[in-house]
């Protein structure tokens, strides 16, 4: 098939919408539903990412994508008992698969982000990754193939609409991207550089301890943040993304947005959300806002007085700022990755009180002996990759 009509563009206003190839057969086969143009868009980003993040990783990828950007990356690492609670998985670890287990922590980075993603495996999507997807809301799906029960399973997801796609995984798109913008063409060559452990060989920090870990998540951070709209930065813990800014135009702004939601991810392990006790029939997309809303600062504002009784069985203590800041104190070694140079130290001071300790950015600002500075009054390791990896 050389091409495929879309029902419209971005917006239903936008007629006629499809997709097609210039030469060759389109690289990818709808097993169900009815694909959009913007379903395309996450869809082919997103499976990228997974694709290089398994090259790089040697094991199972999945990343959760809303609106061209991610909201969640993963590898396929067993899940802790924590992760089990706070994800929501009732499975047991002998039934979960390596695609499972990435499925699961990408999904979970940032739950409220994913809701309605178009999701993104490296591998044959089984069985119970496709009953674990089916339980949430999501748009649909992309990944090498799926086994013949996972596929009846997501076939019958929304109602027989959900969107599945198999992606020729040996693909290889030409190297020069053209597009259009107001009528006007543009051309470039594709990014096509390649990370790895030798992006990260400059440290400029007096700290210049990097572990194979923190290695491994710079990677990560780094491979993530090459299909993510900029300005964007990415906090990696453990080989998951716990927090991604996007698309924002001051970079402190970008790096505030995503250490926030790596907090919101850490105070989602604290005892006292663990130990919620949800009200009968709370679907998961509300028991997701409901935490959020818990481990705000104006919880009490938001679930005081009766309002609680609609979310919870018993009231539940409230989580006082003391608590919070002292419990975020726990969360140390994080990783992060920036698309482009940090142009003043305060995106630095913002990252330490996330538990910030190793830093991968391009380097290259005026400020640079600022930014090296305020690093090494935190003992941060600081590598400058010299590589820019702005997405548009």
């Amino acid at each position: 098939m050389k091409e495929l009509e879309l029902k419209y563009g971005c917006n239903p206003n936008q007629k006629p919408a499809k997709v097609f190839m210039e030469e060759g057969e389109l690289p990818f086969t709808v097993l169900n539903g009815k694909p959009g143009y913007i379903n395309l868009l996450d869809a082919f980003n997103s499976w990228q990412l997974v694709k290089e993040l398994k090259e790089a990783a040697h094991m199972s990828c999945a990343a959760s994508f809303k609106h061209v950007s991610p909201a969640g990356v993963a590898i396929g690492t067993p899940l802790t008992e924590v992760e089990r609670q706070m994800y929501f998985v009732k499975e047991s670890a002998e039934v979960l698969s390596p695609i499972a287990n990435a499925y699961i922590k990408a999904r979970g980075s940032d739950r409220m982000s994913s809701y309605g993603d178009f999701c993104a495996l490296s591998d044959v999507c089984d069985e119970v990754t496709a009953k674990l997807i089916n339980r949430e809301v999501s748009d649909g799906i992309i990944a090498p193939g799926y086994t013949k029960e996972a596929l009846e399973i997501l076939k019958k997801k929304r109602r027989g609409t959900y969107c599945v796609l198999q992606m020729d995984p040996h693909y290889v798109p030409n190297p020069v991207e053209i597009k259009q913008v107001f009528g006007i063409t543009f051309q470039q060559g594709r990014n096509n550089c390649v990370i790895n452990e030798e992006m990260f060989k400059d440290v400029v920090s007096k700290n210049k301890d990097i572990p194979e870990h923190a290695l491994h998540d710079l990677i990560l951070s780094m491979i993530t943040l090459k299909y993510t709209q900029s300005n964007s930065v990415c906090y990696v813990k453990n080989g998951q993304a716990i927090g991604i800014g996007a698309g924002q135009q001051s970079r402190i702004h970008c790096t505030r947005l995503a250490g926030n939601k790596a907090d919101v991810w850490f105070l989602r392990q604290h005892p006292k959300v663990l130990g919620l006790q949800f009200a009968d029939g709370l679907k998961r997309a509300e028991k997701d806002n409901t935490i959020d809303a818990y481990v705000s600062d104006d919880y009490e504002d938001v679930l005081g007085d009766d309002v609680w009784q609609n979310y919870f069985k018993v009231k539940p203590e409230v989580f006082t700022r003391e608590e919070k800041k002292e419990w975020l104190k726990k969360n140390t070694d994080v990783v992060l990755g920036s698309d482009a140079f940090f142009p003043f130290g305060d995106n630095i001071e913002r990252a330490h009180k996330s538990g910030v300790k190793y830093v991968g950015e391009p380097g290259g600002s005026i400020r640079d002996d600022h930014v090296i500075d305020t690093c090494d009054k935190y003992d941060m390791v600081l590598a400058f990759t010299h590589q820019r990896l702005f997405h548009h």
